[in-house]
């Protein structure tokens, strides 16, 4: 008898933010803003919206994230799902007021024991996007 294991990691980034709730949710938001610093997208802040995360690193290699947002609290949560290559797992973003400006955390939960290379990859992948999230709200209004 083989007993199939349910138990899930999660991926957290979690860092001290020296902007605002609102300015940060502008970026997690807005398609113009999110293609800035994650992916071009067909993205609407509407709990139900599916919608596209899509890159192409190279001519020949491109890059499809299927997501459906699931939550949203204005300039306090987002969450949606993220689908590709058979990770079937949640992006959740908190964003919690301080007095120097916002601690965001990020946790993207799912990543079956099986899914190493995903949840590696994953790890490596939003430490980037955060750095170009920061970037961005340096540059914005």
């Amino acid at each position: 008898m083989t007993e199939t294991s349910t138990e899930t990691r999660s991926v957290v980034v979690e860092r001290e933010v020296a902007f605002p709730p609102e300015k940060i949710w502008r970026a997690l938001t807005q398609p113009h803003l999110i293609e800035a610093w994650l992916m071009k997208n067909d993205f609407k802040p509407v709990a139900g919206h599916r919608f596209n995360l899509r890159r192409e690193p190279r001519p020949d290699v491109s890059v499809v994230v299927d997501c459906e947002v699931v939550v949203v609290e204005p300039n306090r949560t987002l969450s949606y799902t993220w689908a590709a290559y058979g990770l079937e797992s949640v992006v959740t973003w908190t964003l919690t007021p301080t007095s120097t400006g916002t601690r965001l955390r990020m946790e993207q939960s799912g990543f079956r024991l099986d899914q190493r290379q995903a949840y590696l990859g994953a790890k490596a992948g939003w430490r980037q996007f955060f750095t170009g999230l920061e970037q961005l709200l340096a540059r914005i209004e």
